[in-house]
């Protein structure tokens, strides 16, 4: 798949992303990848003697030059909790939101550096990743400001449906007061860019509309008339292939059939629903825009379930492929 080394992150020690990225790193090609995984030794083996996952050699390195790849066996980059031992899974905790702040961070420096060719995370809580004293709304906003990069979005990526945001973590009243065109134009072409760069020649973009039936000509709101359609022109005067507004109850299932190849979704939970509704276990969250490439398991901590060796790895699985394949 590729001989380039890739960065999986531990995002919340309490949640699932201990289990789910040794599952993952154990299942069919995955085991013997080259991955490192930057987390908490103490945290991985506390989860293996728990009986949760399957038997594996968990292998200090240093560094990730230090790292060598056999099955049954993974490489991590010991990155420790401040009291390891008081961890309480399922539990929102200052060290561990921490723990996953330092994880991300320290995996970006290695992108930066070139040591690592893309990053996998897991999922972090962002109520812990706060009461630890980092600010940032979620994954994606943090790795923007670490890599100090302007214009980036969250897509949301599976076989069948991939899905660009306008706007991710922010209130839909927040949201209508400060959309614009020139964000939406920013969107559809980081969008045109990132699926050129994984293999479509000449993508097709559908840009979902703001209100109920895309307004319905002003009948229901007029951001499509004044906002919408001048950012679709204007990319299709770059010689994009756009088309919208798109009324929003249907275009995701347009572009699930094949006639487009990703969704401009202009808010939220606009873009996840149908996403995970039809991909919820092998979908991806992609980071586009970043000078490396950042994929992640598209779904959360999953407290209620955490270290009971009940978390599912599929889309961890798919996002640490798909980040090798990018790569």
């Amino acid at each position: 798949m590729t001989t380039k080394t890739i960065a999986v992150t531990m995002g919340d020690p309490a949640g699932i992303g201990p289990e789910i990225i040794i599952k993952a790193l154990l299942h069919d090609e995955l085991n013997g990848a080259p991955a490192v995984v930057i987390g908490c030794l103490e945290t991985l083996r506390r989860v293996c003697q728990a009986g949760l996952v399957p038997e594996v050699d968990l292998r200090p390195v240093n560094q990730v030059s230090e790292a060598r790849f056999t099955p049954g066996v993974i490489n991590v980059l010991d990155e420790p909790l401040e009291e390891p031992q008081s961890l309480v899974a399922g539990k929102v905790q200052a060290q561990a939101g921490d723990l996953a702040y330092r994880c991300v961070k320290r995996a970006t420096e290695l992108a930066l550096a070139g040591e690592v060719h893309a990053i996998a995370t897991a999922p972090l809580n962002k109520e812990a990743l706060h009461k630890a004293g980092h600010l940032y709304p979620g994954h994606t906003e943090l790795l923007a400001k670490l890599t100090d990069s302007k214009d980036y979005a969250m897509v949301l990526y599976t076989d069948k449906l991939k899905v660009i945001h306008v706007s991710t973590h922010i209130a839909l009243r927040k949201f209508l007061d400060t959309l614009n065109q020139e964000r939406i134009e920013t969107v559809i072409n980081i969008a045109d860019k990132f699926l050129k760069r994984v293999g479509y020649a000449a993508p097709r973009i559908a840009v979902a509309g703001v209100n109920p039936h895309a307004g319905e000509n002003g009948l229901f709101g007029d951001e499509e008339i004044n906002t919408v359609t001048p950012a679709i022109n204007a990319a299709k005067a770059e010689g994009l292939n756009v088309y919208g507004p798109c009324p929003p109850d249907t275009v995701f299932l347009q572009a699930y059939e094949g006639q487009y190849d990703m969704v401009v979704a202009m808010y939220h939970d606009q873009g996840h629903i149908p996403l995970k509704l039809l991909g919820f276990y092998d979908g991806v969250n992609i980071t586009a825009g970043l000078p490396f490439i950042r994929t992640s398991a598209d779904h959360g901590t999953a407290f209620d379930i955490a270290w009971q060796g009940k978390a599912k790895s599929e889309s961890m699985e798919v996002s640490i492929k798909l980040a090798m394949q990018l790569a």
